[in-house]
């Protein structure tokens, strides 16, 4: 019986991938696995018997990643899960950056109880003017994720001109892009921010993109450029920007992360955080959340993880091994663990592979024990989790 712990919400949609081997609650003592949303772990103590945590979303800074790694235990994300949801909000946004639509909206609503409230509205309509977005450009930084995908061909379609960066950027994630869009392999999004009326931000948060959007590159953007982030809080810096704001350098700031500095200031439209609140993301989210805990401690399997080599053997096969080590330069505890299992067993199939300084290992075997391997394996000091798995369990 496997034990799962829930720190948020979870869906129904992916809890329901998890049969009768499971038990899940959000107060699960010694769990096996956690699945959570936002809840920040951080300060967290992890439990002994933690094998896999899973974000139901795509962003894991909520998560002490390296703990984790230290301690054996796999963290996975459910990248483009909500991909679309985040890409319709920031379609959403452009809307309001050109259109001033919610300051509209709020002028409308002091109306009330007024006479001839349709004549107010035409006599102050005037207001509110904006302009289209169509046959205006766009820079999306991080083009090459799932939500910079689809907002780049979404604004594409809409009649924007679409030109991006990303310095990751694959040629199987260009070639999903409609081939009049601009994508370019750099991590220098300044080369092309001086043409560009509107920019849509979709980078991961760490320490090298933190404030990414401050004074210097927010000097270099077109003067009046409208900014929305979808993204990470963390990566714009919130003082340039009101100064950014005053100079008119900036002319509208649109952002899914409101805080005290942000609320209530001139051209700073806040949004409370909802970029993947959809029915349909949080049900994907949960539902890949779930499959993927789910094949990690049934099978082994490892795909979408953020800090562990993605390794799977698909065949079916009454035992396997689960092998988490510290690794060297040279991979020679990766030899020594290949080296066990061979000379105990004759047959069975291996994937084996190494991310930073943590190596996996996955043992698939024609019978039903590894004769005794995954014991011989745990006492190699570089040597984490050895764990057995039964596939009739």
């Amino acid at each position: 019986m496997y034990k799962i712990q829930t720190l948020n919400k979870i869906s129904q949609a992916g809890l329901g991938q998890l049969d009768a081997k499971y038990t899940v609650s959000d107060d699960a003592k010694d769990p096996d696995a956690i699945i959570l949303r936002s809840f920040k772990m951080h300060g967290m103590e992890l439990p002994e018997t933690l094998l896999s945590v899973a974000r139901a979303g795509a962003g894991v800074n909520n998560i002490p990643i390296d703990k984790c790694t230290e301690c054996g235990v796999v963290v996975f994300n459910t990248p483009g899960a909500n991909a679309n949801a985040v890409k319709e909000l920031v379609i959403c946004s452009l809307f309001l950056a050109a259109r001033k639509i919610w300051q509209g909206i709020n002028w409308a609503q002091e109306l009330k109880g007024q006479d001839d409230v349709p004549g107010l509205v035409e006599k102050g309509k005037g207001n509110f003017g904006g302009t289209e977005i169509s046959g205006k450009t766009i820079g999306i930084v991080g083009i090459g994720g799932a939500i910079g995908r689809l907002t780049a061909n979404a604004c594409q379609a809409l009649g924007m001109k679409v030109i991006g960066s990303d310095p990751f950027l694959s040629d199987a994630a260009k070639a999903m892009l409609h081939p009049d869009i601009k994508a370019v392999k750099t991590d220098k999004p300044e080369e092309f921010l001086g043409e560009c009326d509107y920019i849509s931000i979709h980078v991961p948060y760490s320490s090298a993109t933190k404030h990414m959007f401050g004074a210097e590159l927010l000097g270099k953007c077109k003067k009046g450029v409208a900014i929305v982030n979808a993204a990470r809080a963390e990566l714009v810096d919130d003082a340039a920007v009101k100064s950014a704001l005053l100079s008119g350098q900036i002319s509208v700031y649109v952002t899914d992360f409101p805080n005290g500095e942000l609320l209530g200031v001139d051209n700073i439209i806040t949004i409370p955080h909802l970029g993947a609140s959809s029915e349909e993301a949080e049900e994907n989210c949960a539902y890949m959340a779930a499959v993927q805990t789910r094949e990690y401690l049934e099978k082994g399997n490892i795909v979408n993880s953020v800090n562990f080599p993605n390794v799977s053997i698909e065949r079916d096969s009454p035992m396997r091994s689960s092998i988490v080590y510290r690794t060297d330069a040279e991979n020679t505890v990766g030899e020594k663990i290949h080296a066990i299992v061979s000379e105990r067993n004759k047959n069975f199939d291996c994937e084996m592979a190494v991310r930073g300084g943590v190596g996996y290992a996955l043992f698939a075997y024609e019978n039903d024990t590894c004769n005794g391997a995954c014991d011989v394996i745990r006492e190699l000091p570089e040597v984490i989790i050895a764990r057995r798995i039964r596939g009739d369990f």
